[in-house]
């Protein structure tokens, strides 16, 4: 999975107008709104926990560059969201399939109450993870059918990828030479991904550029992570 695709963290916003706690009134604040879409700072929040859950990551690590990557995703997510049509949807065993590779990432969570221990330590339900997996998906299932079919790698980038990249790094690593022709398919592949990668980002900014955001807080957040 190419790296700005594998970044694509699924979000479902929606509108909580207030809730108790401990006998206080806590109001939930609006961070962005993505042509008219409202972005919440529990949307925010959620997103930042589900990302440090799915790498394995604790939250006490999270920095300020990582909140405001994080909301900058979000308001991405959304853009892309409006491109999603009712039919495109995951597989219930797709989205198992993801849930369960997040969960190799903790040795410890073999049992189902260890494993429900761990998503309670980062605030998420069994529930949540699936609409949050299931969103994550659906997003790249649409980026990959609108872009995929726009890439073409020729014989010369696969040669060239193997002659400049690859064998360099297995002789620096010490590892034995492979032929060129197993390990074209991989590199095709992983060269897709790449330009893949790019005209994602390039299809993102023209999708920014035609919608109106408001993003105060990603101002702050901005500001937070220099």
């Amino acid at each position: 999975m190419g790296k700005k695709l594998s970044t694509l963290i699924c979000t479902v916003p929606f509108l909580a107008l207030a809730f108790s706690a401990s006998a206080a009134e806590v109001i939930d604040r609006i961070v962005a709104t993505v042509n008219g879409h409202i972005i919440l700072e529990s949307d925010w929040e959620d997103s930042l926990r589900y990302e440090a859950c799915s790498s394995a990551r604790p939250l006490d690590q999270l920095t300020p560059d990582d909140r405001k990557s994080a909301l900058d995703r979000l308001i991405d997510q959304e853009l892309l969201r409006e491109q999603l049509r009712a039919s495109d949807s995951p597989h219930p065993e797709e989205v198992a399939n993801r849930i369960a590779e997040i969960r190799k990432q903790y040795p410890n969570a073999e049992t189902e109450a260890a494993w429900r221990a761990v998503l309670q330590n980062y605030g998420l339900s069994e529930a949540n993870l699936q609409s949050r997996v299931g969103m994550e998906l659906d997003l790249l299932q649409l980026v990959d059918a609108r872009l995929r079919p726009a890439v073409t790698i020729d014989s010369k980038s696969i040669e060239s990828y193997y002659n400049q990249e690859l064998l360099p790094q297995l002789r620096k690593s010490g590892g034995e030479q492979v032929p060129l022709a197993e390990v074209t398919p991989k590199i095709k592949e992983l060269l897709t991904q790449k330009k893949m990668d790019e005209l994602l980002t390039a299809w993102l900014q023209n999708l920014r550029a035609g919608s109106e955001i408001h993003a105060e807080a990603l101002a702050e957040a901005r500001s937070a992570a220099r």
